[in-house]
């Protein structure tokens, strides 16, 4: 699993097999939650097999906000690194294969790597790139029609249509599963 990462480190062998020794593997079944929202999370998870959402409750309704997939890192991240409730639950939607990391080791190799430039850069740019996930997430849901933000998905994301149950997708993109159906009828017959 980590020899898709490993050509990215520049570290020694010595200190890369200590970092990849904190990691445990674990197999689970679908719709395994790994964190339930409201708690304080000890562990972030990479993805080797399966699929994961996250998700909040809104008044008894389940709203997904993400999907992770294969070799993506996830985890309640701001709860994570400030020890505070995670306002989402993370589930996973496949059968996965996972490693996970308890907090105390990642905190202490995110203190090493702050003094190695590259890597705290690569880090730092993991953070932008899902800070900047989420904001494009926000301002679609503000911005776009259910129709647009479906198009969106099948252009940036088309594994989510191809694995995700169409209710996690509806729920996803801020309607009802008869709505979604209704979009996709429309855009077949606007292609034939």
């Amino acid at each position: 699993m980590f020899e898709h990462f490993r050509n990215k480190f520049q570290i020694d062998d010595d200190k890369w097999n200590e970092y990849i020794n904190c990691f445990n593997q674990i197999e689970v079944p679908a719709k395994t939650v790994l964190l339930n929202e409201g708690k304080v999370p000890k562990k972030m998870f990479l993805i080797e097999k399966g699929c994961i959402r996250v998700w909040f409750n809104n008044n008894g309704k389940d709203v997904t906000s993400q999907f992770f997939f294969e070799n993506e890192t996830v985890g309640s991240i701001e709860s994570f690194r400030k020890n505070i409730p995670s306002p989402t639950t993370i589930e996973t939607i496949e059968p996965s294969a996972l490693w996970w990391i308890h907090k105390n080791d990642l905190d202490r190799i995110v203190e090493e790597i702050k003094e190695i430039p590259h890597l705290r850069d690569m880090f730092i740019d993991k953070i932008f790139e899902r800070t900047f996930d989420y904001m494009k997430y926000f301002f679609s849901s503000i911005k776009d029609t259910p129709q647009q933000r479906y198009l969106n998905l099948l252009k940036e994301r088309p594994e989510i249509v191809k694995r995700i149950p169409q209710h996690y997708i509806a729920s996803y993109l801020g309607i009802s599963t008869v709505h979604l159906s209704r979009i996709k009828s429309k855009l077949a017959k606007e292609k034939r």
